[in-house]
């Protein structure tokens, strides 16, 4: 076993490999950017090195400065965990003309399965059906339309290199067909250096399954069965599980036998994940799912495998790459109940699922154990305090679960979620917990289409029940301070001799603001009225942010957090924000109307697409915003003139900036 490695990452990951290096006795090197420079994944590392400013493109992704780094520091070996550098085979190249070990598989192997045209060519040979498609050489948009109409929409525009749903559209119809290739090509060249995209049908009701490898350096390969990673939002994995559910085992072993195929195919060594497309429609069979491609590297939800099978996957790529044999073979695996994991995002629901940034005010997590197989496991990059930062994936945690049954593993999930506690920037926790609930993954009839079908179910949640804005209003006042049970005057709190006895409090919502009243009759007894509510309630601190609140006889843990001008009530498996305004700070007024085009968060302007004085209609695109490698097209609010363009192609932008301005409607 190695002495010391260096791992090539940030964030979650790093943390993860740190965590299995530890249990090993081998020491580790973290590297960082300037804006990670205090990060969780540094602080827990033996040593640290500054590889350069805060862009991926100038730190993480400039593999001299960590080869260097890796030499300085005597590492043995560099772990690359996923993105970044490493699917990149000429880094694996120089890493190994450095005299250290990769750990991962060969630079060859790599490059075989990079580009996804010639996979997909590959595995043809080696016996392993393939998607129908066009995965030729050609890149102009002609050819490429002509190709989707013999395929027959709908089809997927993929990017033939990178994975994680970059450079990936669905074109429904042959007009959207030009706009969606520029657009997956400008992504797929942001994101991995290569605009060349292929054309593939689009399985009407696709499940995403896909098979983990391992393999050494011996002749040994064996699969450690499937993960089902269907429930997707653009393109990209929310919730994964493991086992597939209504996974009949003719089909796993042949998807299993296809998968260990594909890696002896191209001489693989160590962890690798074979996706495939299945047919969805019916029951699972086994001429019904195909190749999709292979993710030369470990994977984000390689968790809910370590969950079942009882294996530390980290370790066994450590010892695979300093020279030993797999010390299982095909017939020793078993699956072991059954496990999810759910991926906690500071993204904006509503907008879209557009990442969010901002200060992580509050941070909890459930109580979980650190590895490998658990009731409740949560790995993470970021602790209380850290900044979700524009520059790269706004990963807050991943919170694993695993149970004897499907059922059992669903509810610890949901019951996982709710113990989270996230404030200071917008996440998708209350979205995952309504996705937990939701009856299609309850009963395992799950597709990639299924998050887009139910979107509007998902995140349209009923109102709060009327004492978590009077909770709000009372914590607002600084009402909620527990006593100190020896002072004889508590029992006084909230007389008045000479005023009005009740306190007034105003909170915002997207609503809008909302007066509510609260009467103060002793200590932890108030009444509050609002818009269309009167409660009585009775609230007690149980410690941190944890209180009883009591209504109609009925007691309920709410968790109350406050930081700079919000309050957040945690509440029945779901948070509720408000906004407290400053009396002295007059509200700005929106004066723009639907005149304006603002940036929805932090990023680079990729293209602009009208000048001052263009007539445009409502809903085409003006601005094309570039943030954490993703492309969001920005539209026109209206029918109307270009009064200005305010930005350039490839300015950084702040959230809120005004990027172009119509005329006034009136003109």
């Amino acid at each position: 076993m190695f002495k010391k490695i260096l791992i090539a990452n940030r964030g979650e990951i790093a943390c993860r490999v740190i965590a299995t290096a530890r249990r090993l006795g081998v020491r580790t090197v973290a590297v960082h950017s300037e804006a990670d420079r205090g990060a969780k994944h540094v602080a827990m590392a033996d040593e640290a090195v500054h590889v350069g400013p805060a862009a991926a493109s100038e730190s993480y992704l400039q593999g001299d400065r960590i080869v260097a780094a890796a030499l300085a520091t005597g590492a043995e070996a560099i772990h690359p965990g996923y993105g970044f550098l490493s699917e990149n085979p000429d880094f694996v190249d120089a890493v190994e003309r450095a005299g250290l070990v990769f750990v991962g598989p060969p630079a060859d192997a790599i490059r075989a399965m990079g580009l996804k045209d010639a996979a997909k060519a590959l595995m043809t040979e080696a016996g392993v059906q393939v998607v129908p498609g066009y995965h030729g050489d050609r890149q102009d948009t002609e050819s490429l339309a002509a190709e989707a109409e013999r395929i027959g929409y709908p089809v997927l525009i993929k990017a033939r290199a990178g994975g994680g749903g970059k450079g990936m559209r669905l074109v429904e119809t042959p007009g959207a067909f030009a706009d969606a290739f520029a657009s997956a090509q400008r992504e797929a060249a942001s994101s991995f250096g290569d605009p060349a995209c292929l054309i593939e049908k689009f399985v009407t009701h696709p499940r995403h399954i896909e098979i983990q490898v391992f393999a050494d350096g011996h002749g040994n390969a064996v699969h450690l069965f499937e993960r089902d990673c269907s429930l997707q939002r653009r393109h990209q994995k929310v919730i994964e599980e493991a086992p597939a559910p209504h996974m009949p085992e003719e089909v796993r072993a042949a998807m299993g036998e296809a998968a260990v195929n594909a890696a002896r195919a191209i001489g693989y060594r160590g962890a690798g994940t074979v996706e495939f497309i299945v047919d969805g429609s019916g029951p699972l069979r086994t001429d019904g799912f195909w190749f999709m491609e292979m993710n030369t590297r470990l994977q984000v939800e390689h968790p809910v495998t370590e969950a079942i099978t009882g294996l530390d996957l980290v370790e066994l790529q450590l010892r695979v790459a300093a020279g030993e044999p797999l010390p299982m073979r095909q017939a020793d695996l078993r699956i072991d109940g059954w496990a999810f994991e759910a991926r906690l995002y500071a993204e904006d629901v509503a907008k879209g699922f557009l990442p969010s940034t901002g200060t992580l005010e509050h941070l909890a997590m459930p109580d979980a154990a650190e590895f490998v197989r658990a009731p409740v496991r949560v790995d993470s990059g970021v602790r209380m305090g850290d900044e979700v930062s524009p520059f790269y994936d706004p990963m807050i945690a991943k919170v694993i679960v695993h149970a004897p049954t499907r059922d059992a593993a669903l509810n610890r999930l949901e019951t996982a979620l709710a113990e989270c506690r996230v404030t200071g920037t917008v996440t998708n926790l209350d979205f995952l917990g309504a996705l937990a609930r939701h009856e299609g993954v309850r009963s395992g009839a799950v597709d990639t289409g299924l998050i887009a079908r139910d979107i509007d179910a998902l995140t349209d949640p009923a109102p709060p029940q009327a004492h978590v804005p009077a909770v709000a209003a009372i914590a607002a006042l600084g009402l909620l301070t527990p006593p100190s049970g020896d002072d004889p005057w508590e029992v006084l709190a909230g007389w008045r001799h000479w005023a009005e006895d009740a306190h007034h409090a105003t909170l915002e919502t997207a609503e809008g603001t909302a007066e509510w009243r609260v009467t103060q009759r002793r200590s932890g007894l108030f009444e509050a009225e609002g818009p269309g509510a009167s409660v009585s309630l009775r609230v007690e601190p149980l410690g941190g942010t944890a209180f009883a609140v009591d209504v109609d006889g009925l007691r309920r843990r709410i968790d109350i957090v406050r930081d700079r001008a919000r309050i957040t009530v945690f509440a029945e498996g779901r948070s509720v924000s408000y906004g407290l305004p400053d009396p002295l700070n007059d509200a700005a007024v929106d004066q723009e109307g639907g005149d304006v085009v603002t940036a929805p968060m932090p990023g680079t302007v990729r293209m602009v697409n009208a000048q001052a004085g263009q007539s445009v209609e409502a809903g085409a695109t003006l601005i094309v915003l570039e943030a954490m490698k993703m492309e969001y097209a920005l539209p026109a609010p209206r029918d109307g003139v270009v009064a200005e363009t305010l930005v350039t192609e490839k300015e950084q932008v702040a959230d809120g900036t005004i990027l172009l301005r119509l005329e006034p409607e009136d003109d």
